[in-house]
């Protein structure tokens, strides 16, 4: 070997560990890519009626990787507010629980009920279906609540509304109070037991529904008027949160419109009892209909 090529080799490996060292954490990544087989989760856009909002009990997912329980519920709730039909992501090899954690997420029908809440009703679930895979693989599918037409024939006719019983001289509070009083004057709570999938859709075309109906009416309403809020679940009923002027405060449009059948008022008129109240006061008036878990509606735990 001539003393030149003696001197060449050493320049080279020189130059050589010079590369390496500057795309360390590229080759890093690369290796790390390599020795982690999880598939990367795709991550679509969230359609026009995500709300994007984190609250106690649930947070938005960044990333879509779980490694808690509290993960897949935020997860699960990400999959709702972002309005997805199909979701797929993985489980982590490290999170041994996983799937059977997501499986009795899923399979709780009140805990799924209760995230279903904290989003807007056009992202809410009817059926939600699980599948997964011993590989980690989990994908969920959702069929919502409304269908497209009768969301753009609620749109319409919320907005036909709102240009009608709002003016440009009013407050939030103004609106919300005349959006309170106009859902009581020419709607009524259906008693029919056979009826118990009536919602929005039917209590602005029909004029009656149950009060899951009356409480996507008015979080509808309230979302056009860019207030946070969303509906309070309990074991029998559900009604609206919001929060406005720095506080959370409730409004229960079903117990505030009198009970009509077949043309005849049941119970006398009550309107204002339960708009726009505290939790202290709502409980004073009916703790078996308005008793609700402080865990998941935490917001409502401080506003008494």
């Amino acid at each position: 070997m001539s003393k030149k090529m003696g001197v060449f080799i050493p320049s080279f490996l020189i130059i050589l560990l010079a590369l390496v060292l500057y795309r360390l954490d590229d080759i890093t990544d690369v290796a790390s890519g390599l020795i982690d087989a999880t598939p990367k989760v795709v991550i679509s856009k969230a359609n026009e009626y995500s709300l994007n909002n984190d609250y106690s009990f649930v947070q938005k997912s960044r990333d879509f990787i779980p490694y808690s329980r509290q993960d897949l519920i935020n997860i699960f709730y990400s999959i709702l507010d972002n309005g997805y039909e199909n979701f797929t992501f993985y489980c982590p090899s490290e999170y041994v629980e996983c799937i059977d954690d997501m499986t009795n997420i899923i399979s709780n029908k009140t805990l799924i009920t209760d995230i279903g809440n904290f989003v807007h009703p056009f992202n809410n679930f009817q059926f939600v279906e699980l599948t997964t895979s011993s590989s980690g693989e989990i994908n969920i599918k959702i069929t919502k609540t409304y269908e497209e037409t009768e969301i753009e024939a609620v749109n319409r006719k919320v907005d036909e509304i709102m240009a009608n019983i709002f003016t440009d001289d009013m407050t939030n509070t103004d609106k919300i109070l005349k959006a309170h009083d106009y859902l009581i004057d020419n709607t009524y709570y259906d008693t029919d037991e056979n009826n118990d999938d009536l919602n929005a859709y039917n209590l602005f075309f029909e004029g009656k529904s149950k009060c899951f109906g009356y409480a996507d009416a008015m979080s509808i309403i309230l979302n056009k008027l860019g207030i946070k809020n969303y509906k309070v679940g309990s074991a029998s009923h559900v009604w609206n949160a919001l929060y406005l002027d720095g506080t959370w405060q409730q409004i229960d449009v079903t117990w505030d419109d009198p009970i009509v059948e077949d043309g005849s008022r049941i119970t006398s008129t009550i309107r204002h009892k339960f708009y726009m109240i505290d939790t202290e006061t709502i409980l004073s008036y009916d703790t078996e209909e308005h008793g609700f878990d402080f865990n998941i509606y935490s917001e409502l735990k401080n506003n008494s």
